[in-house]
């Protein structure tokens, strides 16, 4: 008795920073398109027209397409021109030009939000777990579909050695890509769930509401996985569950990670 009073004196606290980023593959595309034209057009072989008319029309600056269509397997599909010239982006003091086949108008923008970047579990009691949540939004209508994936820089730490270790759930077997059961108050760590909010746009695994997984851990060298993904649409939302359960031995101390969200479009 003398040591449970002992330790409930110690206060131990949790907090989770959230960190997001969106990638744009499309303007990596753009490049590596503009390279190979370029070194096509330039090219001693290549001969670009710079009109063609006779009696009835006149057309300046024309442009021969090699190849164009629209390519699709089991996988994915692409739309596909080749040939075009100059395109990119050109800006000035009162005007902006997107040139290229590439550019199409988007009402919406890719975009990723978080509806709370700092989630704070106040202070830990034994065997007693904490779940935050906070919410995931996706907006999409510049690129075929998105995935988000997920990673925590380290275990919840408060000190050099000192650690909440990642749950591994109740049958011992739950990891940064496999779910499991974590429902015992006598099983401790930190992980995480997806659920929907509308439509299902999670990843596979969260087959009951107590199932969990852990993050990925960059200092174990562990690839980021995917928590959610989707297709073109606005304001697709999933909510992120995060879950911490400490025993009676658990240092006191104040525990922090950072977990990183990265949004990237697919064509």
């Amino acid at each position: 008795m003398k040591s449970l009073k002992k330790h409930k004196t110690c206060e131990m606290k949790a907090r989770v920073s959230i960190m997001y980023q969106v990638l744009s593959i499309k303007y990596l595309l753009f490049s590596i398109l503009y390279t190979v034209c370029f070194i096509l057009s330039t090219a001693p072989s290549a001969h670009a027209q710079a009109s063609m008319k006779n009696s009835s029309y006149i057309i300046r600056m024309g442009n021969f397409n090699s190849a164009g269509g629209k390519s699709s397997g089991a996988s994915g599909s692409l739309n596909i021109t080749v040939g075009q010239i100059s395109p990119g982006l050109y800006t000035g003091q009162n005007f902006k030009l997107k040139a290229g086949f590439q550019y199409y108008p988007s009402g919406t923008p890719f975009s990723l939000t978080i509806s709370n970047t700092s989630i704070d579990f106040g202070t830990l009691e034994p065997t007693n777990p904490v779940s935050r949540s906070n919410i995931l939004t996706v907006s999409n209508q510049s690129a075929g579909g998105y995935v988000v994936s997920a990673i925590e820089d380290q275990e919840l730490k408060a000190k050099e050695g000192v650690f909440i270790p990642d749950t591994t759930c109740d049958n011992g077997t739950c990891s940064e890509q496999t779910a499991g059961k974590w429902s015992g108050s006598l099983v401790y760590g930190f992980g995480y769930r997806c659920d929907h909010v509308s439509t299902n746009y999670c990843s596979n695994g969260f087959t009951a509401s107590d199932y969990f997984k852990q993050f990925a851990n960059r200092s174990n060298s562990e690839s980021a996985q995917t928590v959610m993904s989707g297709a073109s649409g606005r304001n697709q939302k999933s909510q992120i569950t995060y879950k911490v359960n400490v025993s009676t031995v658990q240092p006191a101390g104040f525990y922090t990670n950072t977990v990183t969200y990265v949004a990237t479009p697919t064509y």
